[in-house]
């Protein structure tokens, strides 16, 4: 996906976060707000795999996976959060899965915020 499409498919996914964010407010676990948007991405057409498995290998070893909120259109990984702030934690979190998904863009959505906290993460390989 070339970068302009990049950027219009994360423009459309931070817009339906913050109607969802309207609508339902903070409070609820990140479960919730994971189902909420899954509704939403249905009803826009939005190709998207919620819960992905990502394998991890370390020197060609398998090592496990790690599940992803969201990948959407194949490229983006979507992380959700129910949390007082983004911080460095969550960016290591995001930056890991675009590592090993071989991804280049990934947004953190915080829903506890009292405007939907939104950090965008890119990995360059």
């Amino acid at each position: 996906m070339d970068r302009k499409k990049l950027d219009s498919l994360v423009n459309k996914i931070i817009g339906i976060a913050i109607d969802t964010h309207k609508i339902l407010g903070s409070g609820f676990t990140e479960k919730i707000y994971q189902e909420a948007l899954a509704y939403d991405f249905l009803q826009r057409r939005i190709n998207y795999e919620k819960e992905k498995l990502s394998k991890i290998r370390y020197k060609n070893q398998f090592l496990g996976t790690q599940k992803i909120n969201f990948l959407i259109e194949g490229e983006l990984i979507l992380e959700l959060k129910s949390v007082k702030e983004i911080g460095e934690v969550h960016l290591a979190q995001v930056l890991s899965y675009l590592k090993a998904a071989n991804k280049k863009s990934g947004l953190i959505l915080n829903f506890a915020e009292a405007r939907l906290g939104i950090k965008r993460v890119a990995y360059n390989f």
